[in-house]
């Protein structure tokens, strides 16, 4: 069931431009903002950007990034 969760997320997040804004990564990620907003204070979290001086994630930056977390915790 979560697997499918996540397939869901996915195909809704890359609807349109492959740049998220934080409450669409953190959507994607399937974690909470503030969960984002710590991760990105803190320099652990995925690769962003601030065009105009607002935040950004492209999408292949947050599975890059999600893969990697996967792989620190020992799943495959």
């Amino acid at each position: 069931m979560e697997h499918d969760d996540s397939i869901e997320r996915a195909k809704e997040a890359r609807r349109g431009s492959p740049f998220l804004s934080p409450k669409q990564a953190a959507h994607y990620l399937g974690v909470s903002l503030r969960t984002l907003q710590v991760h990105r204070t803190n320099g652990t979290g995925p690769r962003f950007f601030r065009p105009c001086q607002r935040v950004r994630y492209h999408i292949d930056d947050l599975d890059a990034w999600s893969l990697e977390q996967a792989g620190a915790h020992g799943r495959d």
